[in-house]
């Protein structure tokens, strides 16, 4: 059947979170916590896919579109699928920056207990130590040691204080780490 004759679901375009990777999807009814300057990148992205980069593919497509045959005009085609990938890109971001509170984690001091936006120092069972800070679920970057404050590491250390010891379940099974020190600063871009 030739796509000409189907329909687009308007739910599928709706929730763009269950395409996502079960690590970036936001528990249910909660706030999407973030830090200032992961806040700042998705507002960039926004901007940038909004003022730029939308109005360039809409002349693009509309340029194909004059030249006649759209349905084997590679332009249109193209540019027209792309504007819907934008279309999609900018409402999700538009719907996390609805939910997001913003949380400082420089402005959080005097406090020993774990909370979002804390950088934790922990050792394993091997003795080997590691440092991870937990921000929002759209800053998570492993490389970088950034681990989403829904993750299950990150949900085991929340309200642990340094000393304790906590048991979560990582993908190669139940872990039991120990929390060595707990720090809050800004964390950079």
């Amino acid at each position: 059947m030739s796509k000409a004759f189907t329909t687009e679901s308007a739910a599928d375009d709706d929730d763009e979170s269950e395409g996502l990777d079960p690590s970036f999807r936001l528990p249910a009814g909660t706030r999407n916590y973030i830090t200032p300057g992961g806040h700042a990148r998705l507002r960039a992205e926004l901007e940038q896919l909004v003022r730029v980069e939308r109005p360039q593919v809409v002349s693009v497509v509309q340029w194909a579109a004059s030249n006649g045959d759209r349905s084997e005009n590679a332009d249109y085609i193209y540019g027209k699928r792309r504007l819907r990938e934008i279309d999609r890109r900018i409402r999700f971001l538009s719907k996390r920056l609805e939910l997001a509170e913003i949380v400082d984690p420089a402005g959080r001091e005097g406090t020993e207990q774990v909370f979002f936006g804390a950088t934790v120092t922990i050792c394993d069972e091997q003795g080997s130590e590691q440092t991870y800070q937990i921000v929002g679920v759209d800053e998570t970057d492993f490389a970088r040691r950034r681990i989403s404050w829904v993750s299950p590491l990150a949900r085991a250390l929340l309200k642990a204080r340094a000393g304790d010891s906590v048991r979560f379940q990582s993908p190669a099974g139940g872990r039991e780490v120990e929390v060595v020190a707990v720090a809050y600063r800004a964390i950079d871009g």
